[in-house]
């Protein structure tokens, strides 16, 4: 069956040639030549280029970031074949999707996230407001042999703006729909000559929201997020550096943001009076408005410091890089059915309130050894500590019409919103691993890079002795699990404008506890196969891929194809009653697919970009269910394509024309196991158009997202819960550089 999906793929790419890929390496030379910018790469940990890097990796630098108006992580993957994400909940809340690797909500990422060479611990951390970037690489396939645990699927690395022996500042000011307005800056360069270089960076951004609450009468996704980042470098010879970086985040905006479609609406429209199907036919393309009587609400804090040190010695480069974590993430609506009806002690989980509260703090630490770049044979070795600690908490309380009070380690009989149901547990985590890589010149074109690494992972969950009604408060549960991840990756390059390479490798995600007692809910509301601990997920996958630059380098075309074969995949059920949020697991997945991309740098002024991917998914063995066996997998969209052109042209002596077009196609997507409703593939036209002057130094640029008001759930779960996207959205940014 992989073999046969295999060669359907191949022939995909050969018929999907000229369909295309991402933005991804495309620049104009300051010069003025028709040729495209290099593009250098770090996710093998070394600094070469996109096109000799053996991984499917699609590339942005800064520039690049800057005309597409990347501003956050959703607008990078919506630029990535294969790779899609659903952020349907609050700023702590998302769903990836790459190469049909899947999130799933409060489990583990399935990429490895990068940010100045520290490894995010959460899926907390994922999304976050991109500003004064200096690269992002997003890079597909299993990755988990240089990252470690949740590479399964890939690594996003971000690298932030080094401060350098140059001055460098900027303000930018934005206004948009949503009564947005928003304000970004950075300053830095040297603070002592050759010795000492710094920097601060900042973003506010406040926006009312899109979205109506229709019982409120008021915006129903509010976003409110400030980041302020310093870094301190200190040079005091070649041979040694070290960066000190520190950065706090603030987050207030949504925190559930679901409706029900199985639910009957009284003659106001807007309270509920029962179960059935007013709001309409429960599935994937029904689109309802808010209609919460309470305010949702969500807020993250985050503080993150970092110190990495670089030594250049006699055996190779020295890197210790330590940081600390500490987030707080919270939430809290209307509960289930989410509508403004008033639960009673008769009408137990009938719109209620719930609420949500994540505490976590993480240290760690990595060594790494790796050889000069000028040798013959490149290797690396190191050792990787990871030590965190999480506590989480879900309730549910009566809606006596006077609001929500904010739980977070115990419940309460407050008679103005009394708990209903109180689910809690502190856990304390720690991870190790040791990894290595070579990288063997066989002969002066083709290359043999071998890398392994060995993670274990230690998990604990304390329950809290306030929980109720489910579980064994007071219980004490312990786990473990490890993984080898190999990986072989064989390149060859028959000239300086091709690389051909093969690569197999291995990589799991880690498992984890579901809140204690789930089961036994799950088993009363009709859910069968939930288990209490979720094992751990590992993947094994084939690549087979070609890069090549053709027609003097105006031209760059990349192809990829793959083969992945998944046991235990994590999936995600609800149990709206008691909020209860589940993970469960898919016995086998087989997954295959390819993707093109291709930049053509057209003219002087106007360059065109275009991609496609494809991933077929099946579910292999799904005993739970033996019906769901042949479905697709769940949250993957089979196909994705892009496709656009960026114009650049002189107006005057001293201004310049910027004009960039995007279009974005999402394929249908199934949304669980039954495969039992889809939505349908969307449609995105997105572009931006102003004026640049003062060589580069300031712009106006006004910017338009879904131009075509395209509406649709952003994300759809088993049983009928909605969460609507936001329709067209526009922005104006003026940008100012200093020096």
């Amino acid at each position: 069956m992989a073999v046969q999906k295999m060669i359907r793929a191949i022939a995909l790419v050969g018929v999907s040639m000229l369909m295309g890929a991402p933005v991804q390496a495309q620049s104009r030379t300051a010069d003025g030549v028709d040729a495209l910018e290099e593009i250098l790469v770090t996710a093998r940990r070394r600094s070469e280029s996109a096109l000799e890097s053996p991984l499917a990796v699609t590339a942005f630098n800064a520039q690049m970031i800057e005309d597409a108006g990347i501003q956050r992580v959703e607008d990078v993957i919506a630029l990535t074949p294969n790779v899609t994400i659903a952020t349907s909940q609050g700023i702590g809340t998302s769903f990836v999707s790459i190469r049909g690797i899947t999130q799933v909500r409060n489990g583990e990422s399935p990429v490895a996230t990068v940010v100045d060479g520290v490894l995010q611990f959460s899926a907390i951390q994922f999304r976050r407001e991109l500003f004064d970037i200096d690269s992002i690489e997003v890079v597909k396939g299993p990755q988990g042999a240089l990252y470690g645990r949740n590479a399964t699927g890939g690594a996003i690395i971000i690298n932030t703006r080094r401060p350098t022996d140059e001055k460098y500042a900027y303000v930018q000011l934005g206004a948009g729909n949503g009564d947005e307005y928003s304000v970004q800056g950075s300053v830095g360069g040297p603070i002592v000559a050759d010795r000492w270089y710094g920097q601060i960076s900042a973003n506010y951004l406040d926006r009312d929201g899109y979205l109506d609450n229709i019982t409120r009468g008021e915006k129903a996704d509010r976003f409110e997020d400030t980041t302020i980042r310093g870094r301190l470098i200190f040079e005091p010879s070649d041979s040694f550096s070290a960066d000190f970086r520190a950065a706090i985040s603030t987050h207030k905006g949504r925190g559930i943001g679901f409706q029900f479609q199985g639910v009957d609406i009284a003659a106001d429209g807007i309270t509920a009076s029962g179960f059935g199907t007013d709001t309409g036919p429960v599935d994937a393309n029904n689109v309802l408005p808010v209609r919460d009587n309470n305010i949702d609400t969500g807020e993250r804090d985050m503080l993150d410091f970092t110190v990495k040190l670089d030594w250049e010695t006699s055996l190779g480069s020295l890197v210790s890089t330590s940081s600390y974590t500490d987030i707080e993430d919270w939430s809290d609506s209307d509960q289930f059915p989410y509508t403004n009806a008033m639960s009673s002690a008769a009408l137990f989980g009938f719109d209620g309130t719930q609420t949500g509260f994540f505490e976590l703090s993480a240290f760690t630490q990595e060594i790494r050894l790796s050889s000069s770049s000028d040798s013959n044979i490149q290797w690396e070795v190191g050792a990787y500590y990871l030590d965190w600690d999480r506590f989480v908490s879900l309730s549910t309380g009566t809606d006596t019409g006077q609001g929500i009070l904010r739980l977070e380690r115990a419940p309460t009989t407050d008679p103005r919103n009394p708990t209903t149901s109180f689910l809690a547990d502190d856990n304390t985590n720690s991870a190790w691993a040791i990894f290595g890589s070579v990288d063997f010149s066989l002969t002066d074109q083709l290359d043999l890079l071998l890398a392994l690494r060995y993670d274990e992972e230690d998990r604990e969950q304390n329950v809290s002795p306030l929980q109720f009604p489910a579980g064994v408060p007071g219980a004490r549960n312990t786990t473990s699990f490890d993984k080898l991840q190999p990986k072989i990756t064989f390149r060859y390059q028959p000239n300086d404008d091709m690389n051909l390479y093969a690569t197999w490798g291995e990589g799991f995600r880690s498992g984890q506890f579901n809140q204690n007692g789930i089961a036994a809910v799950a088993a009363g509301a009709g859910l069968v196969g939930v288990t209490d601990l979720v094992g751990q997920e590992e993947s094994e996958s084939t690549e087979l891929g070609f890069k090549g630059r053709f027609a003097d380098d105006r031209l760059r075309f990349n192809a990829a194809v793959f083969s992945t074969d998944v046991e235990n995949q994590q999936f995600f059920s609800f149990i709206g009653a008691i909020s209860a949020q589940i993970l469960t697991s898919i016995p086998k997945v087989s997954l295959s697919g390819a993707e093109v991309d291709v930049v053509f740098q057209a003219t002087d002024n106007l360059s065109l970009f275009a991609a496609y991917g494809f991933t077929d998914s099946e579910i292999d063995a799904y005993p739970t269910d033996p019906t769901a066996i042949g479905n697709d997998a769940p949250y993957i969209a089979e196909n994705t394509a892009n496709l656009g052109f960026q114009y650049r042209t002189p107006i005057s002596s001293s201004l310049e024309l910027f004009a960039r077009a995007d279009y974005e196609r999402r394929g249908e997507q199934f949304w669980d196991v039954n495969n039992s409703t889809a939505r349908d593939a969307l449609d995105f036209i997105n572009a931006r158009v102003g004026i640049e002057g003062g060589d580069g130094k300031w712009s106006l640029i006004a910017s338009g997202y879904n131009l075509s008001d395209e509406k649709y759930n952003s994300e759809w779960v088993a049983g009928g819960f909605s969460a609507a996207a936001p329709g067209r959205i526009w922005n104006v940014k003026f940008r100012h550089e200093f020096f």
